[in-house]
């Protein structure tokens, strides 16, 4: 199912945990609202300006795959609100482009070791965090 022009839902809500476990990993509906949110708000038009393609490394994860993977207790993922982002020229360049391009995001987290960044957005109040790990 698209949830936009290049993002699936299958993309944000695969995991390699939930497999691993023999887990489902389904959003429920108001998570599911949270993700159209995140990729209609953020993700697709971020995509838009980068030009290339974004790998989702991790989307949403119900509260048992969020524990096994080692996500914390309240993980915005757990909610729909967030996606681990990947471009092969790493998570700063990326972070450049979201600063540059206006668009409001509730959080980014660059993690300059594991290569990606953490974005998040919910509807309402977004705090337009960035930080680096």
């Amino acid at each position: 199912m698209n949830l936009s022009r290049n993002f699936t839902l299958e993309e944000l809500t695969y995991s390699r945990t939930a497999v691993e476990h023999g887990l489902e990993n389904v959003p429920g509906p108001l998570a599911f609202q949270s993700l159209r949110n995140l990729v209609t708000s953020l993700l697709q038009p971020l995509r838009d300006r980068y030009g290339n393609t974004i790998a989702i490394t991790s989307g949403y994860r119900n509260e048992t795959v969020n524990l096994l993977a080692g996500g914390v207790k309240n993980s915005q993922h757990t909610k729909g609100e967030a996606a681990d982002c990947y471009i092969a020229e790493g998570p700063l360049k990326l972070l450049d482009i979201l600063k540059a391009s206006g668009l409001d995001f509730d959080q980014a987290i660059v993690y300059r070791r594991k290569k990606f960044l953490h974005l998040s957005y919910r509807e309402g109040f977004n705090r337009r965090q960035v930080i680096c790990k």
